[in-house]
């Protein structure tokens, strides 16, 4: 059973009817801290909590009613107080399973609402309806009635008025028919018709439990097995150890009673149990996999002097050989732990659906770890409906934005609304992070990639590759992708993330003049980050006695002129070769001085050369052969 739709109308910072549409598999909540995301999480989890005796999963008027609306709302006796209303999707098997059942069909709900107020303590149910007067005529078919009995039965509304009936001589089988009734409409709330039937015995236990996890739940270093013993763990770290000790079975009062030649067993007991649960952290924690989980039963004196049990656990580092405890190592491995333990109690429970509730989780994870959560979570999403809260734009998966709620602060309260409505630019931050992030990370799709200066080089380079592989000459392999990196100054910068990424990696770029970026290519080089021979630069492959060139000097000047007169026929007079100051090193500084500027568009020229689409035999051989010069030898580079 799915929950599709939760409507929240007063509850805390949320004082304005809220309808969200929930997904079928994971639902993410962003918004800044303090906007309301927590409170969201918690009305959804007071409804069906998994541990009915957890007061802190229970609604409270005082606690829960946004404060400014209280003494209102208390003066308001006819208000009943609305709190939350949650639609869940009916499975079609549920549904045949009910009708084969009753013998009938009388129940076709796809989708029920089930509502909670702060006045009735107890839950309204809509939409759960069944047609009782089919399964009234059905039941009678089976029993001797006579036809003014099968009359009444038939203008009857609902399966509870059959106990008042009044029968006649005729009707020999009309107690066993009211008895055969009175197995479906017992309710003692009073809702007697087959409906409330249905809903108690089919859909009520269907019916999914929420669990809520957050970052106030991972475990201590050290718990006191004493207080365990005493009474039930009242803060969040506590219930987290109770279901520790329940994962291994072990009762704390065990303990308190046990010898010290005893404790060896419970050790072993919860060893077993941690050694499952590290398991599987490690499926998805790949920040450090050399650590174990060790424990240790200790007797202490407390500060009154009084000898008390604590259960010491320890993380040990195998590569340094060194133990601490485990609230001590890192915040995102101690949730990742506790997340796993606290997560296994309800994995026990195999008779009941969860729907899983993760305030903020993986807060503290680096940004690759948030990834491998995410990982993660679409796992559990498999089996558990998710609906998590965040700010990280590493827990927003891009490619799903439809599953993204967003959540603001309001003079008016806490407003739920989807991403594509959401206007504020500090809620909406980490969806555009999220988004940038992926464009970068999608920019290199290929393994092999070649880095560019800028975007006119990736247009030629691409052009004459297809211009070339339409003539059987060699093009440039098709599994390379050519970076534009937006400069020269930011090609180390560029070579360095790519080579982090275990990326192959080659550049080809203008001629450096500016020393300080040679020297920062020369310095990757000597650091081998990336190899010389990856570095290639356009002079080598103009020919004659050029030392310095850009992508431009491929060209035969006439021909590249042509599309420089095209891209600037309203800015310009028409150049000529003739135009051109020889004595200049490259064909972009020897334009440069004939229109009187330090620098024009070079992207314009490419755009035109694009627009007017010329074949190989526009251009001469030697334009040609240098472009198949340039692709050979970066061909080579990626073999």
């Amino acid at each position: 059973m799915k929950l599709v739709k939760v409507t929240v109308y007063k509850y805390k910072c949320i004082q304005e009817e809220q309808p969200v549409v929930i997904d079928p598999k994971i639902t993410t909540v962003v918004g800044m801290n303090e906007s309301g995301k927590t409170s969201f999480l918690s009305a959804i989890a007071k409804t069906n909590y998994f541990d009915q005796t957890d007061k802190d999963f229970e609604f409270d008027e005082v606690h829960d009613y946004p404060r400014n609306e209280l003494i209102d709302f208390e003066d308001d006796k006819e208000n009943s107080g609305n709190i939350i209303s949650c639609t869940y999707a009916i499975p079609i098997e549920l549904v045949e399973t009910i009708n084969n059942e009753i013998g009938v069909k009388v129940f076709s709900a796809r989708e029920f609402t089930h509502n909670t107020n702060y006045r009735e303590p107890k839950v309204t149910v809509s939409n759960v309806v069944a047609d009782d007067k089919v399964f009234l005529a059905h039941l009678t078919e089976g029993h001797q009635l006579s036809e003014a009995t099968r009359k009444a039965i038939g203008e009857m509304k609902n399966i509870g008025q059959v106990s008042a009936l009044k029968g006649n001589d005729e009707d020999t089988d009309l107690d066993a028919f009211k008895a055969e009734v009175a197995k479906y409409a017992t309710n003692p709330t009073g809702w007697n018709d087959l409906g409330a039937y249905v809903y108690r015995t089919y859909i009520r236990p269907a019916l999914p439990k929420f669990w809520y996890f957050d970052d106030y739940y991972p475990l201590s270093g050290k718990i006191n097995i004493n207080e365990m013993a005493i009474a039930n763990g009242v803060s969040e770290k506590d219930k987290t150890a109770r279901a520790l000790f329940e994962l291994a079975r072990i009762d704390p009062k065990d303990i308190l009673g046990a010898q010290d030649k005893e404790y060896e067993r419970f050790v072993a007991l919860l060893e077993a149990s941690a050694n499952k649960i590290t398991n599987e952290v490690f499926k998805y924690w790949k920040s450090n996999e050399n650590l174990d989980i060790e424990f240790k039963i200790q007797s202490i004196n407390n500060p009154q002097g009084q000898l008390e049990k604590y259960l010491d656990i320890r993380v040990k580092s195998q590569r340094h050989k060194v133990t601490l405890p485990l609230d001590r190592r890192s915040k995102g491995f101690n949730w990742f732990f506790s997340f796993i333990v606290w997560f296994s109690r309800i994995q026990s429970d195999k008779k009941s659906d969860y729907i899983l509730l993760l305030d903020e989780p993986g807060l503290n994870l680096h940004a690759s770890a948030q990834a491998d959560l995410l990982r993660f979570i679409n796992d559990l999403s498999d089996k558990y409906q998710i609906i998590y809260t965040t700010h990280s734009p590493f827990m927003v998966e891009s490619e799903h934005l439809d599953r993204i709620r967003t959540c603001l602060e309001t003079n008016s309260g806490s407003v739920i609304s989807d991403s594509i409505q959401e206007r504020d630019p500090n809620t909406l931050f980490p969806l555009q992070a999220a988004l940038g992030y992926d464009i970068a990370q999608n920019l290199f799709i290929s393994k092999k990639n070649l880095l560019v200066e800028g975007p006119a080089d990736l247009i030629y380079l691409t052009f004459f590759s297809g211009i070339l592989q339409a003539e059987n000459r060699v093009s440039l392999r098709e599994d390379v992708t050519i970076v534009p990196v937006g400069g020269l100054d930011k090609v180390t910068t560029f070579i360095s993330l790519l080579r982090g990424s275990k990326l192959g990696v080659a550049c080809l770029l203008d001629t450096f003049t500016d020393q300080k970026g040679k020297q920062k290519v020369q310095d990757l080089v000597a650091q081998k980050i990336i190899k010389e021979k990856h570095i290639r630069f356009f002079d080598e492959f103009v020919g004659g006695e050029t030392k310095v060139a850009d992508v431009e000097d491929l060209f035969e000047k006439a021909e590249y002129l042509k599309y420089f007169n095209l891209a600037f026929s309203s800015e310009h007079p028409e150049l000529k070769v003739s135009d051109l100051d020889a004595k200049l090193q490259t064909t972009i500084k020897q334009i440069n001085k004939a229109i009187g500027k330090d620098r024009f568009n070079h992207y314009r020229p490419a755009s035109q050369l694009i627009q007017v689409a010329p074949k190989a035999g526009d251009f001469s051989k030697e334009t040609l052969d240098r472009f198949e010069r340039v692709f050979i030898e970066i061909n080579k580079l990626f073999e």
